[in-house]
């Protein structure tokens, strides 16, 4: 093993994630404020940049309390294998060609199961808490993001079954266009389905003041506390991370940019987009939740994969010309076509 290259990379993906974990929170916060027609955070700093920071010694400097029945190692635990999976992700993203800190050749089964790990964190917080609002948060949790992980790696397939690779490298540079027009429809569902694994609006049931309260970080408060926002900003940012390596070309761009300024770029523009979905959407009750998954989200994705197998053993995904409007009207007709069988939870018709 290469030890400097280890070590370098180590602490650039470490000052990549916390600076991009400060970044989203300002620009989510102003962003929404902008939506919202009021001005957002604008006292500490010039335009509020250092709102994040303040709000991070509030937390730190907050007192750590713990539930005197609580499972106090597990409770101490917990946020931090939360924590840890949610920066691993980070070692298979690629900044560049060959820029990365690991270039496995099964990237993508890395991040899956790595990712996966951070429900475990989640859990042993409800579990350990010793209070039934946090244990019902907890299992909520999992039941939403076992339920989203399947639709969620179907759509990576369709991705996957192009580049003929599982390395987020050899993905990128097989990228002659960027994979979101050729599968419109699985970035689409990626998208959904991620929102829906990170807990961001509509799907942010996992912390329901009205049910819930706090979910299963009720009792939790200071550093530990602020674990878990980290994690859960440094979990948006390896979405869209993933996002923009997978379906919008990663660091491949024109060359008046160096390759991680395109992908930066690129992440912004996706957390962009979930910042407008979190203005935008209403939120929707758990039920209607995990039906929207197994009723319309999964069916989906099955059939995504399967006009994906169909293009690429054809060879029409070669025929750019014709694959790319074919994909997009595909999936204008599966999604409207799909909608109009599926029903929520309450019998409301989505259409």
């Amino acid at each position: 093993m290469d030890w400097g290259h280890f070590l370098i990379f180590t602490v650039i993906l470490f000052g990549f994630v916390i600076s991009g974990v400060l970044f989203f929170i300002w620009y989510e916060r102003r962003g929404l404020g902008r939506f919202q027609l009021r001005p957002g955070p604008n006292r500490a700093g010039p335009f509020g940049l250092l709102q994040p920071i303040a709000d991070a010694v509030k937390v730190l400097l907050k007192e750590d309390l713990v539930p005197a029945l609580a499972d106090k190692p597990v409770h101490f635990l917990a946020p931090l294998v939360a924590f840890v999976p949610a920066m691993a992700v980070f070692a298979v993203i690629p900044f560049g060609d060959g820029a990365l800190l690991a270039d496995l050749n099964i990237g993508i089964l890395y991040i899956m199961a790595v990712s996966s790990m951070i429900v475990i964190g989640i859990f042993m917080a409800g579990w350990s808490s010793s209070n039934k609002y946090s244990l019902l948060g907890a299992m909520r949790t999992i039941a939403q993001e076992v339920s989203y992980e399947i639709p969620l790696v179907l759509s990576i397939l369709g991705a996957v079954m192009l580049a003929g690779s599982l390395s987020l490298n050899d993905i990128v540079k097989a990228q002659d266009v960027p994979f979101i027009l050729l599968q419109p429809l699985g970035f689409l569902i990626y998208m959904t389905a991620a929102m829906a694994e990170i807990n961001r609006t509509p799907f942010d049931l996992l912390e329901a003041d009205s049910e819930i309260i706090a979910g299963f970080q009720t009792e939790y408060s200071g550093m530990k506390f602020g674990l878990f926002y980290l994690t859960e900003y440094a979990e948006t940012l390896s979405v869209s991370a993933i996002a923009s390596t997978l379906f919008l070309g990663g660091w491949a761009g024109p060359a008046f940019l160096p390759g991680f300024a395109w992908l930066i770029l690129k992440i912004i523009a996706v957390f962009s987009l979930i910042l407008w979905v979190r203005a935008t959407f209403p939120r929707l009750r758990i039920d209607q939740v995990m039906a929207f998954c197994w009723k319309f989200l999964l069916p989906l994705a099955l059939l995504n994969l399967l006009l994906t197998a169909v293009l690429v053993l054809t060879g029409l995904n070669d025929q750019l010309w014709l694959a790319i409007p074919l994909n997009l009207a595909l999936a204008v007709v599966l999604i409207i076509g799909l909608s109009r069988q599926y029903k929520t939870g309450g019998g409301h018709a989505v259409n």
